[in-house]
């Protein structure tokens, strides 16, 4: 099923985002995971796709999987690194051939040890460009991704805005959203996005913090924020996993209920393949209505 169809049946959806593993260890912990998961009836699940297409046939397999043996509705994350157009729908044809519908369509990041992203020999330099091949050669579902605070790259916040409204005009279905900790960033970037004629329906997407070291890398990377007011409790307890954890679940868990209340069609979760952080959210949010 298309998640834009189901995004249209007017209840908030929850959707979890997995990363294909390295090794066969790694397989039974992210199918535990899924398995914990699944009796909160996510809308969707969504598996990443390695720098340089590094994981892709695990990527397309594991979405196979998902969708025949556990049931799930799953999308595939594709991007334009190191691919020429051909490869790409090499890809596509596989991903088809797993019957799945969707399609999250990314530029993606430079591999490891390259600065900035190189467009390869008849590829592809912008997400909006393989949403663009996708949609001509495909029926798939494609979404797109956002960055309320502003791609890293973008010269500015507008400029970032217009990026993304062509993702949208070439054939982009949703967004879902880089993580942020500060709502606002959301609430404004869904305004902001209205105002220039974008109206598809923006997922927000939530990461609850376990680790301070390792949320720092990824805000970093994404160019998201942390308040100065959660960092200080953070760094109070930082030699305190349990602890950091309960702060970091108390906050997801005010983030969401104040997300769904604003009329957000739904939370996307980046699991980093473990189900504890997530299902510790979900009950909060349950146990509260």
């Amino acid at each position: 099923m298309k998640i834009i169809d189901i995004l249209k049946q007017d209840k908030p959806i929850f959707s979890f985002e997995f990363f294909p593993p390295k090794d066969n260890d790694g397989f039974d912990q992210l199918f535990e995971t899924i398995n914990n998961l699944k009796p909160w009836n996510p809308a969707f699940v969504s598996v990443t796709y390695g720098a340089g297409g590094s994981t892709r046939s695990k990527t397309i397999d594991l979405v196979g999987r998902i969708k025949k043996q556990i049931g799930l509705e799953s999308m595939a994350h594709l991007t334009c690194v190191g691919h020429s157009s051909d490869e790409i729908l090499k890809v596509l044809d596989g991903i088809k051939e797993q019957n799945v519908d969707n399609i999250l369509a990314l530029r993606g990041d430079p591999p490891v040890g390259e600065e900035s992203f190189t467009k390869p020999d008849n590829g592809f330099g912008y997400a909006a460009e393989l949403v663009k091949f996708v949609r001509k050669n495909y029926s798939f579902c494609v979404g797109v991704a956002g960055y309320p605070e502003g791609h890293p790259e973008s010269s500015s916040n507008e400029q970032d805005l217009f990026h993304l409204k062509t993702k949208v005009l070439s054939g982009a279905s949703f967004i879902v959203t880089q993580l942020f900790f500060d709502n606002k960033y959301y609430l404004d970037f869904v305004d902001n996005l209205k105002k220039i004629g974008v109206d598809v329906p923006v997922i927000p997407g939530i990461m609850p913090i376990l680790n301070l070291k390792q949320i720092k890398r990824f805000t970093k990377m994404c160019g998201a924020t942390i308040p100065s007011s959660l960092m200080v409790r953070l760094e109070a307890v930082q030699d305190n996993p349990e602890s950091v954890y309960q702060i970091g679940i108390d906050h997801a868990t005010e983030q969401c209920e104040e997300l769904l209340k604003q009329g957000a069609p739904g939370i996307h979760f980046y699991t980093l393949n473990r189900s504890r952080a997530t299902l510790s959210v979900l009950e909060r949010l349950i146990l509260k209505k």
